[in-house]
């Protein structure tokens, strides 16, 4: 048999092929720790604001003082840019997509400021100045704001708690306008400094959860206009609702406003389904609500029917909307909750529209930027704060209007505020005999859009976690208040953190996770785990620190019980941990103590670049040794295994 030569080596060959992998191992582990610091916040906040306000975030040094300007002035209002291609021929389709679009803005305005518990002109006045502000600064073509359910809903729930709107209207008004306020500040910060993350807390389950839950409660509520209750809860969870509907039963009530309520609701959902079935007809249900008022008012009108118990909506103010700088309430007892106020409306407004903004401009082939959109909420709402309107925000609703009726800019959103405004100026007296009963109509046709049972459905199919903070969502509107369906959303979208376990694909240097891969090899003695949330932050990182912990505690209790040997290595991947807070290092330091006390050590993998900026800082990198720190989670597992082979042959 022939046989062939083969190599052999030394141990002392073997011993320094070893040590060359150990210097190559630990020159690479110093390219992690020895990383140039991350740029300052100044210095991101400064990029942040220049890539918001400038059209492709930079201007060349070759750019003179005039051409910045120009740049500045085009990022920060895009008008200036497409305005100068904009062609006659488009204006004829704005001009009709406004035109429809105002049709159902003023009926539904005027209910949804009945909503937020404001005096029907409030609602039109946020369909006349945000809507002009945003056609300087918005990017979306199509998106047509004002007023919505669930944002009005959301203040009138909230800022009761502090101020009764029928005791005192005047003071009321004024915390709305200070809360819409507070909100554009933080819609526009938000945009300056590429903040968009914040409005990711909600996802999109949970705002399915959220809306529909909504809707249901805002259902609910217009059971007062429709039965002509006049004493009605405040509060807005299902249970205080009814209770209040059902105790209200046994006291003298009109069934005038049911029956005219109902009759016109039933035209409003039949208009509804025509224009669904037929997209030629989208027309019908967008001027359905306008027909429904007209039509009713001069039925009250004819028949004298206020004077039989039919409550109508009664002296409407007219004209342009008046300044309120002067109602902004900086000082006093409320700033604080207005402030908090501000920042909920806020989200919750970003959320809806960027989703409709984003969703249309799919459709339509174009991408829009999150951020800008965001600058134009804020300053559009910081405008209306000072000119008597309350948060504004993109319509789902009124902006498939928009786009059915074949809109090209956002110009349909002038001649939309235009109209609006000629509405306030003209005919605002013939408003008077406009039941109440026919406002909750309007609301309750509009509120099927905002429930999405196949989406709900779709969710739980594909992810049962992410439907369980859609029913959280959900229930915690529906049961408690707006603001705790919103916190259980967040929580339940923060909290739970992905964490696998990692083991190496067989013939590979590849780490996967083993519930995925059950062909990946798990090493002994070394369990490897990888945190899949970007932020390592107080909202998951205890959760994270208590599940690595029990794996170490029920590896050694099994060790006992076999010939399997306990865990000497904790390897961290941090591959997809983008950054770390104080809360995060403080419980990393935690499970530091914890595993020397099990006499297991910590080992960091592929840190990030701000996250091992912060461990050095923190000197958590001192305190797990610097040679516990690698580029990969290979030459994590080889050291891991070197460093045990050099103890065995020590002993």
């Amino acid at each position: 048999m022939d046989s062939r030569p083969t190599e052999t080596l030394t141990v002392e060959e073997l011993q320094q092929l070893d040590d060359d992998h150990d210097t190559r191992r630990h020159e690479r582990a110093q390219w992690v720790l020895n990383s140039p610091d991350p740029p300052g916040v100044f210095h991101d906040l400064i990029g942040s604001v220049r890539e918001v306000v400038l059209p492709h975030g930079h201007t060349t040094a070759k750019q003179t003082t005039s051409g910045r300007a120009i740049s500045f002035l085009q990022g920060l209002f895009p008008i200036f840019s497409w305005g100068r291609n904009y062609r006659v021929s488009k204006f004829k389709n704005d001009l009709m997509a406004g035109l429809t679009l105002a049709s159902l803005s003023i009926p539904q305005s005027i209910g949804y400021a009945n909503l937020a518990k404001l005096d029907p002109q409030y609602g039109l006045y946020t369909s006349v100045i945000p809507p002009l502000i945003y056609a300087l600064m918005g990017s979306s073509r199509e998106i047509a704001i004002g007023p919505v359910a669930v944002v009005s809903m959301l203040l009138s729930s909230m800022i009761q708690k502090i101020e009764d709107p029928a005791t005192d209207p005047a003071a009321y008004r004024n915390i709305v306008f200070t809360v819409t306020f507070f909100a554009g500040i933080f819609q526009a910060v938000f945009g300056l400094f590429r903040l968009g993350f914040l409005v990711d807390f909600l996802s999109h389950a949970a705002i399915v959860g959220f809306m529909g839950g909504a809707a249901i409660v805002i259902g609910l509520q217009q059971l007062k206009g429709l039965l002509g209750i006049s004493h009605f809860t405040t509060k807005t969870d299902v249970v205080s609702v009814l209770e209040s509907v059902f105790t209200s039963i046994d006291l003298p009530w009109c069934p005038l406003n049911f029956v005219l309520g109902c009759s016109f609701l039933i035209f409003l959902l039949i208009a509804r389904f025509i224009g669904r079935r037929n997209k030629k007809l989208f027309w019908f249900p967008a001027i359905a609500p306008l027909i429904s008022v007209i039509l009713s008012t001069l039925i009250v009108f004819l028949t004298k029917a206020d004077k039989h118990g039919v409550k109508i909506v009664k002296h409407i103010k007219g004209g342009l909307n008046p300044s309120s700088v002067h109602e902004l309430q900086f000082k006093g007892p409320h700033v604080g909750q207005a402030a908090k106020f501000g920042l909920i409306s806020a989200i919750v407004a970003l959320t809806e529209a960027i989703a409709v903004g984003r969703s249309f401009a799919s459709i339509k082939g174009y991408h829009l930027d999150g951020n800008k959109e965001m600058v134009a909420m804020g300053f559009m709402n910081i405008a209306g704060s000072m000119t008597s309107c309350y948060v504004a925000t993109g319509s789902f609703s009124r902006t498939a209007v928009n786009f059915s009726a074949g809109c090209e800019s956002v110009i349909s959103n002038i001649v939309m505020a235009i109209t609006v405004f000629l509405s306030l100026e003209l005919f605002t007296r013939l408003l008077y005999y406009t039941p109440i009963a026919i406002l909750a109509s309007i609301i309750l046709s509009a509120l099927p859009g905002l429930i999405n049972i196949h989406e709900a459905y779709y969710i739980w199919k594909v992810d049962k976690l992410d439907f369980l903070a859609c029913i959280g969502a959900f229930f915690g509107v529906l049961f408690a208040s707006v603001e705790i369906g919103l916190l259980v959303a967040i929580l339940l979208n923060a909290i739970r953190p992905g964490i696998e376990e990692l083991g190496r694909l067989p013939r590979t240097d590849t780490y996967c996770d083993i519930n995925q891969y059950p062909m990946a090899i798990k090493t002994p003695g070394i369990l490897i785990v990888r945190v899949n949330s970007a932020p390592l932050c107080f909202a998951n990182a205890n959760f994270i620190r208590e599940r690595i912990t029990r794996w170490v505690i029920e590896e050694e209790d099994k060790s006992k019980e076999s010939t399997k040997g306990r865990i000497q290595v904790v390897i961290l991947d941090l591959s997809n941990v983008t950054n770390v807070d104080t809360a995060g290092i403080l419980a990393l330091e935690e499970l530091h103590k914890k595993l020397l006390s099990h006499e297991t050590e910590l080992a960091i993998a592929n840190p990030r670049w701000q996250v091992i900026h912060k461990l050095k800082l923190a000197k958590f990198a001192d305190r797990i040794g610097r040679g516990s720190i690698f580029i990969t989670v290979g030459e994590a597992v080889a050291a891991s295994i070197s460093t045990k082979l050099t103890s065995l042959n020590n002993c």
